[in-house]
C-alpha cells in the first residue's frame, strides 16, 4: 500500500510539474511575441493603431510611393487593392477611363500544421501604421501554436516594388507553409502565369510572374515576386509552384519550427504596365530580381532613408499628440500619393482605390497642391508637369468649344482630354478649373523663384490660360465682361451666370499671366488686364458677395464665394470677409465635402477668432473619419475613403490658417495668427525651397 501511494504521489508530482512547465512555456512565448511587435504597437504621434477590428466595418489604410498604392485588408496576410498610377483603361462606370487595378501581388496564404489560416483561426488581430517609415505591421496569434507579424511597405526608393516581411514565432513544434499568391482582378484579360528559377552559384531566385491585358487591350500589365530567405535560418527551403487556374497561382515552401523558434522571410513584389515600359513582363521580373538580390536590410535602409528625407518637412503641435498625429496622417497620405520627378498628378482619392476613376480634378490644384507646394515643392512640380504635358489636349478642348487658348478638362486621366461621364454636366461647364491650373503655375514660381521653369513651363501654360479667359468672356460693356453658363465650385447650382469663384479666378490668372510676361521681359497682351478690369464680382445690396446672378440663399455644397478671400485675395478687407462668412456659414450643407469647412477655418483664424477657427477645424475632417484607422471619407458618414482632397483642405487650415503661411510675391511669408486652446506651439519644419522652420506659440 505504501509503495502504491508513493508511486501515485510521484506520478502526480511529475504530471503537475509537466503542466506547469507547459503553461510557463506558453506564457513565455506569448510575452516574447508581444515584445517582438512592441516597438510598433505603442501608439505615438507617428503611429495609427487599429485594434478591435470589425471586418464588416473596415476601411483600409494605403501604403503608397506615388506610383503603386496598396490598400490594407481585414483579412490576415491579405490586401484589398493594388492600384497602378498613370495606367488607365475603359472598364468601369460612365464609358470613361479608370485607373488600373493591377495584379494583387503581395497576398500571402499561411498553413500551420496543414490548416489554412483565416479570420476564424486567429486572435489579437492588430494593425499599426508607422507613418515615419511608411510601414504597416499586422500581428495576430494562431491559437496556441504561433504568433505572426507581417510588415508591408510600398518601397519609396523603388517606385514599382513592394516589400513584405513576415516573422513567425512558434509556441509549439509546428510545420508552417507560407505561400506567395499572385491573383488577377476579374477585369484583366488573357492572363498568363509563369514560374521560373534562376540558378546562380550562390543563390536560386524563384520568380512567380503573371501577365495580362487591360480590358480594352490597350495596356499590358505584369507583376512578379520572389522570396528572400534570411541567413542564419539554415538551408534555404525548396520552393514549390502550384498553378491553380488562369487567375491565380502561387509559390510555397514548408518549414518545420521548434517551440520558441523565430523564423523570418520576405517577399519582394513588382508591378508595371506598358504605360511605363514597352516590355512590362521582362521589366517586372528584372525589378523583382534586383530587389531580391538587394536583400531585406538594404531595401529597408534605403526605404527609410527616403522617408527620413521626406519627413524633414513635418508639422508638430506641442501639447497635443492626437492633433499632431491627425496632421501627420494627412501629410502621410499626400506624401504617399505624390512623387517628385514624375509627370503624375493626384486624384481626389489618391492611390487608395478606384474612387472617381482615378481622374484628376480641380481637387489637385486648389486643395492638395498648396500644402505640397509649401512643404514639398518638388512633389508639387510633378503635379504641374502633368498639366504641362497635356497642354496640347487642352488647346484642342478650347478649339472644340469655340474658344482660344487652352481649356483644361474637368476630369483628366492619361491623355488630358475630357474624361467626365456624359451625364455629369461638370465636364462641359465647370470652367474654373482652367483658372485653378493657371493659379497653381504662378504660385510655384512665387515659392521657388525658378525663372527657367517659368520660361519653359509656367509661361506657356499661363499664356494659354489667359487667352482662354479673354475669349471666354462675353463683352457687354464696361464692368460687364460676363462669364455665363458655367458651374461654379458649388456644383449644386448648374448653368449659372457670373459665378463668384469662376469670375474671381479668371481675374486673378489674367493678372498673373501679365506678371509672368513682365518677369520674362515679354510684352503681355494688353487685353488681359483690360478683361480682368471688367469682369464683375456680384454683390447683394448690403455688400455681401453674391455667389452667382440667380443665387438667393440656397444651401450650398461647399466653399465658393468665400474662396474670393482665401486663397484668392479679391475680397480683402476684414469687414467684407466677415460679412461673407456670416452669410455663407449657415448655408453650408452638413452633407457637403470636407474641404469647404477648411477654408472657413483659415479665414476665421486670420480674423483672430481662434475659438471659431478651432471648432470649424474639427468639422473639416473629424466627422469624416471611418474605422478602424480613421481614414477620412469625402462627406460625414461617407464610405469612399481616402479623400485626399479633404486632407489637403485640413492641411491648408493648419498651414495657412493657424500657421499664417502665405504665398505671394515675396515667396512664402508668415502673418500673425493665434492657436486653438490646448495647442502649445505649432512648429512647421522644412517649408518652402529653403526648408525653413516656422513657429506659432499660444
Amino acid at each position: 500500500m505504501g509503495v502504491a501511494v508513493l508511486f501515485f504521489s510521484r506520478w502526480m508530482f511529475i504530471f503537475v510539474l509537466n503542466h506547469y512547465v507547459v503553461a510557463m512555456r506558453h506564457l513565455y512565448f506569448a510575452l516574447l511575441a508581444a515584445l517582438s511587435v512592441f516597438s510598433v504597437s505603442a501608439q505615438t504621434a507617428w503611429e495609427v493603431v487599429a485594434d478591435n477590428i470589425d471586418p464588416n466595418n473596415y476601411y483600409g489604410v494605403t501604403l503608397a510611393n506615388g506610383m503603386v498604392g496598396i490598400v490594407s485588408s481585414a483579412e490576415p496576410l491579405k490586401v484589398r487593392d493594388v492600384v497602378l498610377n498613370g495606367s488607365y483603361d475603359y472598364y468601369q462606370r460612365g464609358r470613361v477611363s479608370n485607373i488600373l487595378k493591377t495584379f494583387n501581388h503581395v497576398n500571402l496564404n499561411l498553413d500551420v500544421d496543414g490548416r489554412r489560416i483565416g479570420r476564424g483561426d486567429i486572435s489579437g488581430y492588430r494593425q499599426v501604421l508607422d507613418m515615419k517609415n511608411a510601414a504597416l505591421a499586422t500581428s495576430f496569434k494562431v491559437g496556441n501554436k504561433a504568433s505572426v507579424t507581417s510588415t508591408l511597405m510600398s518601397l519609396r526608393h523603388l517606385p514599382y516594388t513592394a516589400l513584405t516581411i513576415v516573422e513567425i514565432i512558434a509556441h509549439e513544434d509546428i510545420t508552417v507553409t507560407p505561400m506567395s499568391v499572385l491573383e488577377a482582378p476579374n477585369h484583366l484579360a488573357d492572363v498568363r502565369n509563369f514560374y521560373a528559377e534562376i540558378d546562380r552559384p550562390h543563390v536560386t531566385i524563384p520568380l512567380l510572374t503573371s501577365v495580362g491585358m487591360s480590358p480594352s487591350g490597350r495596356l499590358k500589365v505584369a507583376a512578379s515576386n520572389s522570396f528572400i530567405f534570411e541567413e542564419g535560418h539554415g538551408q534555404e527551403p525548396d520552393v514549390i509552384h502550384e498553378d491553380w487556374d488562369y487567375n491565380m497561382h502561387l509559390a510555397k515552401f514548408n518549414k518545420k519550427l521548434k517551440a520558441g523558434q523565430k523564423y523570418i522571410f520576405s517577399v519582394v513584389s513588382s508591378t508595371v504596365s506598358s504605360a511605363q515600359y514597352e516590355d512590362p513582363h521582362n521589366e517586372a521580373e528584372r525589378l523583382t530580381i534586383f530587389a531580391m538580390l538587394e536583400g531585406r536590410q538594404r531595401l529597408l535602409d534605403r526605404h527609410r532613408e527616403a522617408w527620413d528625407k521626406i519627413w524633414k518637412s513635418d508639422i508638430e503641435v506641442t501639447g497635443s499628440m492626437a492633433v499632431t498625429r491627425d496632421i501627420r496622417f494627412a501629410l502621410y497620405h499626400l506624401y504617399s500619393f505624390a512623387r517628385e520627378g514624375t509627370s503624375l498628378s493626384l486624384s481626389p482619392m489618391g492611390l487608395s482605390g478606384l474612387g472617381y476613376n482615378g481622374h484628376v480634378f480641380w481637387d489637385t490644384e486648389l486643395w492638395m497642391y498648396p500644402p505640397l507646394l509649401m512643404m514639398q515643392p518638388e512633389m508639387a512640380r510633378s503635379l504641374l508637369e502633368y498639366r504641362y504635358q497635356r497642354l496640347e489636349a487642352a488647346r484642342q478642348n478650347a478649339f472644340s468649344h469655340g474658344y482660344k487658348g487652352a481649356m483644361f478638362p474637368w476630369e483628366s486621366s492619361a491623355n488630358g482630354s475630357e474624361d467626365t461621364p456624359v451625364w455629369a454636366l461638370t465636364g462641359p461647364f465647370q470652367h474654373h478649373i482652367t483658372g485653378c491650373i493657371g493659379w497653381a503655375f504662378w504660385k510655384y514660381y512665387e515659392v521657388t523663384g525658378d525663372k527657367e521653369w517659368l520660361r519653359t513651363r509656367g509661361w506657356p501654360v499661363l499664356k494659354e490660360v489667359a487667352d482662354f479667359w479673354a475669349s471666354r468672356v462675353e463683352r457687354k460693356g464696361p464692368g460687364r465682361y460676363e462669364i455665363n453658363n458655367v458651374i461654379g465650385a458649388n456644383e449644386w447650382q448648374e448653368n449659372i451666370d457670373n459665378n463668384a469663384f469662376t469670375n474671381g479666378m479668371a481675374i486673378t490668372v489674367l493678372r498673373y499671366a501679365t506678371q509672368a510676361a513682365a518677369e520674362l521681359g515679354i510684352t503681355p497682351d494688353p487685353d488681359w488686364n483690360h478683361v480682368a478690369d471688367n469682369i464683375p464680382i456680384l454683390k447683394f445690396p448690403d455688400g455681401t458677395t453674391r455667389e452667382n446672378a440667380t443665387y438667393n440663399g440656397e444651401t450650398i455644397k461647399q466653399a465658393d464665394a468665400n474662396l474670393l478671400a482665401y486663397p484668392l485675395s479679391i475680397v480683402s478687407s476684414e469687414k467684407d470677409i466677415r460679412r461673407d462668412l456670416d452669410y455663407y456659414l449657415p448655408r453650408y450643407s452638413k452633407e457637403g465635402p470636407a474641404m469647404g469647412f477648411a477654408i472657413l477655418c483659415v479665414l476665421y483664424s486670420r480674423l483672430g477668432d481662434s475659438r471659431k477657427a478651432a471648432d470649424i477645424f474639427s468639422m473639416s475632417y473629424k466627422p469624416n473619419e471611418v474605422p478602424p484607422f480613421g481614414v477620412i471619407s469625402e462627406c460625414a458618414g461617407g464610405t469612399n475613403p481616402y479623400f485626399a482632397t479633404g486632407a489637403g483642405g485640413m492641411l491648408q487650415a493648419v498651414l495657412s490658417g493657424f500657421g499664417g503661411l502665405e504665398i505671394g510675391q515675396g515667396g512664402l511669408t508668415q502673418r500673425k495668427t493665434s492657436l486653438p486652446k490646448g495647442w502649445g506651439e505649432l512648429i512647421i519644419r522644412g517649408a518652402g525651397r529653403a526648408e525653413q522652420t516656422y513657429r506659432v506659440k499660444e
